[in-house]
């Protein structure tokens, strides 16, 4: 059985950003300010280095409760840390091989930025993907590859395709508690430097919990 996954804010980690506080105690504060989800994500470091970081990360969360943990890109690191799911971008390994790795009780999450991107996550064998990253919303210094941004009616657009096919789906891209209440149509927001980059991490993902309880994502 997989696990739960309850998408309606979705942090995702940039070590970076983290600076000296460390990833694992910005997840712990974000948490407790109401995030649901966490994806863990350096683009930098070793698989070691990644392995060792879930890890920490995995024992934040270890005494909360329906937090899904996520490991972007590296499928490996997700088996042997013991998350719940990996995510997955356009140009990394095929959904379909990914799923055949993570067996059917973890969580697969994959990335539709276009028409034709989310054209070829609905072809996939069904129960292939649980989750579908939209985006970006606006473009944003954490993911200058990610594109032009498709503006809130673009990801609303793409989000109904695949929610009508029973994904669930997070909006990414530039989004903070200012412009959280203008994304609607999805099922929740990813964020990184909305939290990541906060004086106060655990205040911004209450803020962002705020925004998103005015406006339709749910």
């Amino acid at each position: 059985m997989r696990p739960a996954l309850d998408p309606t804010l979705y942090l995702v980690t940039d070590t970076a950003l983290a600076g000296a506080r460390g990833v694992p105690d910005i997840v712990r504060a974000a948490v407790a300010g109401g995030v649901t989800a966490v994806q863990v994500r350096d683009k930098t470091a070793s698989r070691r280095e990644l392995y060792a970081l879930t890890l920490a990360v995995r024992e934040v969360l270890a005494g909360t409760s329906g937090v899904a943990l996520f490991v972007n890109d590296a499928v490996d690191v997700a088996l042997l840390a013991g998350a719940d799911g990996v995510h997955i971008g356009q140009d990394d390994l095929p959904p379909a091989e990914v799923r055949a790795l993570l067996g059917p009780d973890r969580l697969l999450g994959l990335s539709a930025g276009s028409d034709a991107e989310m054209a070829a996550t609905l072809a996939l064998p069904p129960g292939t993907v649980d989750v579908v990253g939209v985006g970006p919303v606006w473009s944003t210094p954490t993911k200058p590859d990610a594109g032009t941004g498709l503006g809130p009616e673009g990801v609303a657009a793409l989000a109904a395709q695949a929610r009508a096919a029973g994904l669930s789906t997070v909006a990414i891209g530039g989004i903070d508690a200012a412009r959280a209440a203008a994304v609607t149509g999805v099922d929740g927001v990813c964020v990184v430097s909305a939290i990541c980059a906060a004086p106060d991490p655990g205040a911004a993902a209450r803020a962002l919990r705020s925004a998103l309880g005015t406006a339709a994502v749910r």
